[in-house]
């Protein structure tokens, strides 16, 4: 059952409060800005080719943000911030083994806050070996509490055909739904093309960005063909973008295309390419999150805007 959405996109806010929330967040963005601004209705959706099924093409990373301790000092702003990415309408959680404690607290977070069955799971497979692989896979389980995962990734390509193997047959139980390969480095490019070419696989993660534009070359337009999912991770460069436009006026521009911010430039340029299903950038603060998705709704550059957003970027 979906949830009605007020006409700011946000279950029980209107428009007026969701600007009056964005200002009080000092995200940087001017009350005269936001309030020229059209807020738009929804949170832009995208489908999963092979299924059909369409998710939010905002998605929330966990990697260095979720991985706190068990105090609440400690879990407070994170749980503030998957709480509001669902008030917002998110639905994609993206994690892994890899990031510490990272499970087990969106799992403890979720099961507090009443959540867990609004939670679109994505995790990965992190280890060598088939037993290995099946062990980590059942503590992933253990950890988010939940009894079926969205989506099992083989993170970075460890023992991909060995993986492959036990997540084609959870998939066919109905234990995972969809099944995928990531990495986060372009010196993988050509393993992962290969996968698309030779595997069914739903998904696939990888780095793609404003300044790392190398997947428009090959892997963006092979995933088109292939009908294969994307999800995409390191949008900022680990926050390396921020650090080049920092003092640069954003151009007048930006606003042809619903853009108030300098982290929705460069979230809506990777957005905006159509074989993009979601992307994945992690915050532990509601600030940013609140910022990121706005990149999410309202109108996404075409063509020759992407080509004046390079340019304009490069120039700086």
């Amino acid at each position: 059952m979906e949830t009605k959405q007020t006409e700011s996109g946000h279950p029980g806010l209107n428009r007026r409060q969701l600007l009056k929330l964005l200002i009080g967040t000092g995200i940087g963005i001017s009350a005269g800005r936001l309030a020229a601004a059209t807020i738009p209705d929804n949170l832009i959706l995208r489908a999963i080719p092979r299924s059909g099924e369409r998710i939010p093409v905002m998605g929330l990373g966990s990697s260095d943000t979720f991985e706190v301790g068990e105090s609440a000092a400690e879990r407070t702003p994170v749980r503030e911030v998957l709480e509001q990415y669902v008030a917002l309408s998110g639905r994609v959680v993206d994690t892994s083994p890899m990031y510490g404690s990272a499970e087990t607290v969106i799992g403890d977070v979720a099961r507090d806050l009443g959540i867990q069955s609004k939670l679109w799971l994505a995790t990965k497979v992190w280890t060598r070996g088939r037993e290995a692989g099946i062990e980590q896979m059942e503590q992933s389980f253990r950890r988010l509490r939940t009894e079926r995962i969205d989506l099992m990734q083989i993170h970075n390509l460890v023992d991909t055909q060995t993986h492959l193997r036990t997540l084609r047959d959870w998939k066919e139980q109905g234990r995972i739904r969809y099944l995928g390969v990531t990495h986060y480095q372009e010196s993988a490019y050509e393993d992962i093309a290969g996968l698309i070419r030779d595997e069914a696989l739903d998904f696939v993660q990888f780095n793609y960005s404003i300044a790392t534009r190398a997947a428009e070359r090959m892997l963006l337009p092979l995933a088109a063909e292939r009908q294969t999912a994307v999800l995409i991770n390191r949008a900022y460069e680990d926050g390396r973008l921020f650090a080049q436009v920092r003092g640069k006026p954003l151009p007048e521009w930006a606003a042809e295309f619903d853009c108030v911010s300098w982290g929705q430039f460069f979230l809506k340029y990777v957005i905006s390419h159509p074989a993009v299903t979601c992307v994945i950038p992690a915050t532990s603060k509601v600030k940013h999150l609140i910022d990121n998705m706005g990149a999410g709704r309202g109108r996404l550059p075409d063509d020759a805007m992407r080509k004046r957003m390079v340019a304009y970027f490069e120039s700086l």
